[in-house]
């Protein structure tokens, strides 16, 4: 790898072209065994403990395909709007690698379980649709670590825990025409598979890994340019760095004259570059050809109708939902559809409190930053929804201000008891004493002389200071609508 520091363009060249981009993206399917035998599909077990003779690739062990990972299959194809075949036929892509110990990989070539599908995103110019090329499985490699052991620098060490585990992958169209287009598109396709249940889609733990194609064009021309892949793109920040890095590194390569070579490359995030890896392969050069060991994977009606049935509702129809239905901004919707928990968390706070508005307030705002803070997820927060429902409710009702509330929420997250438990035994009620209220009030006006001569001078933006001023006196127990209208009447 060259040490000289890239050549990149300007950003009058980069205006010049158009990216194209396409994603393949991997999700390893959650299954609680391999693809093709019955080894545990877990993470984090002791290097080369999860294998067999099955996915060792031994002499003589025979594949059986895992059900369950074609149901999960078929899940990722109706959330991505793929038709779904009836008859796909697995091949083996051949090719050698020190974490491959079979020599091939198992996988759907010409037939694949799945076609023709889309991912909505959201770009400046409106809703967007992407293009799903093709859903296919297959069974994923092993992993080679080349660092953390005291003679990495001699040897690579080869862990195959992961072979045999159960894919997806997700071959998107040319149709993405920025970074930030490729990023929307994984998020949104991250969400439609934890939404569908088909995986974690966690990227620490390699259950979601997302390889670019990337090639430009100069503006208003049809022809494609030539393609450069960067693979294994472990995190949505460095495919979007990556991506602007290599579309800047062609541009200013096809400027100086040259030409872009198709090849792979990696990405860098330490230099922000990406490296030549080795030259592209070609469909052939993997000779594909179908598994002898495995029949035609049949689908039938009966089955996808009963998968189909099973389908929840995926994230872009619940964004309209929760827009339509609770009379959300779209902002709200998009921030709360963010995880299947938040979201089913968010409705338990609307049935508990009938306001949505509120709820969604509370929720997005004061939880969130809460959970945060603390160190929770929505899964393990230690206020359940109706709880949080309940102090909505307590505002509502005026026996609670606003400023009591976000008092009151920390101290439920520390003691599990319910806002009114806490309420009552710390006596954060709200004042409803109109005659104490009116003697503060009476005493913060004749304590600013000043501030009263600005008021009745025109300057009535000082009234949020005498607010501000009985709201301290009050320790946030007086409604702050209540205090404004009598100061108004007082002054």
């Amino acid at each position: 790898m060259s040490t000289a520091a890239p050549l990149l363009a300007t950003p009058e060249q980069l205006a010049l072209y158009e990216p194209v981009i396409g994603l393949e993206v991997h999700v390893q399917l959650g299954t609680r065994t391999k693809i093709f035998c019955a080894c545990p599909n877990e993470f984090g077990a002791a290097p080369n403990t999860n294998v067999c003779p099955v996915c060792l690739g031994m002499p003589g062990a025979l594949p059986v395909l895992n059900r369950a990972a074609v149901e999960l299959g078929i899940r990722a194809a109706l959330a991505l709007h793929c038709e779904v075949r009836r008859r796909s036929v697995f091949a083996r892509k051949n090719y050698f690698y020190p974490d491959l110990p079979k020599g091939y990989q198992i996988s759907q070539y010409d037939q694949p379980l799945a076609e023709h599908g889309w991912v909505e995103i959201g770009t400046a110019q409106g809703r967007k649709r992407i293009g799903v090329r093709r859903l296919h499985l297959e069974d994923d490699a092993g992993k080679s670590t080349h660092e953390g052991y005291r003679d990495s620098d001699r040897y690579s060490y080869v862990d195959l825990n992961r072979t045999g585990a159960p894919l997806a992958e997700i071959v998107s169209e040319p149709d993405l025409r920025s970074a930030a287009e490729a990023y929307e598109y994984l998020t949104e396709l991250k969400l439609a598979m934890q939404f569908a249940g088909v995986s974690n889609c966690d990227m620490e733990k390699g259950n979601l890994r997302c390889d670019a194609n990337v090639s430009v064009r100069r503006r208003g021309t049809e022809q494609f340019g030539t393609k450069v892949e960067i693979k294994n793109l472990n995190s949505f920040r460095f495919l979007r760095q990556a991506i602007e890095f290599e579309i800047s590194r062609q541009v200013a390569l096809l400027e100086a004259g040259g030409t872009v070579v198709q090849e792979t490359r990696l990405y860098n995030p330490d230099l922000d570059e990406t490296f030549s890896m080795r030259s592209k392969e070609e469909a052939h050069d993997y000779r594909y050809f179908p598994e002898p060991d495995l029949l035609p994977l049949v689908v039938s009606d009966e089955w996808l109708e009963e998968i189909r049935r099973s389908m929840p509702e995926m994230p872009a129809e619940m964004r309209r939902r929760f827009v339509e239905q609770y009379g959300l901004r779209e902002y709200d919707a998009q921030v709360l559809t963010g995880s299947r928990e938040l979201a089913d968390y968010f409705e338990g706070v609307v049935k508990a409190c009938g306001d949505p508005r509120a709820a969604a307030n509370w929720v997005s705002g004061d939880l969130a930053g809460l959970l945060k803070a603390e160190g929770f997820t929505v899964e393990t927060c230690p206020v359940p929804p109706e709880r949080l429902g309940e102090l909505i409710v307590l505002v509502q009702k005026g026996e609670l201000t606003g400023k009591l509330a976000k008092e009151i929420l920390p101290k439920m997250f520390a003691t599990r008891e319910s806002a009114r438990t806490i309420m009552e035994r710390e006596g954060l009620r709200a004042m409803s004493d109109t005659g104490e209220l009116e003697r503060i009030v009476d005493e913060v006006i004749a304590n600013n002389p000043k501030q009263v001569e600005q008021y009745r001078a025109g300057k009535t933006t000082v009234l949020q200071f005498f607010v501000g001023q009985v709201m301290k006196a009050t320790r946030g127990q007086a409604n702050p609508a209540a205090v404004a209208e009598l100061l108004k009447q007082k002054l």
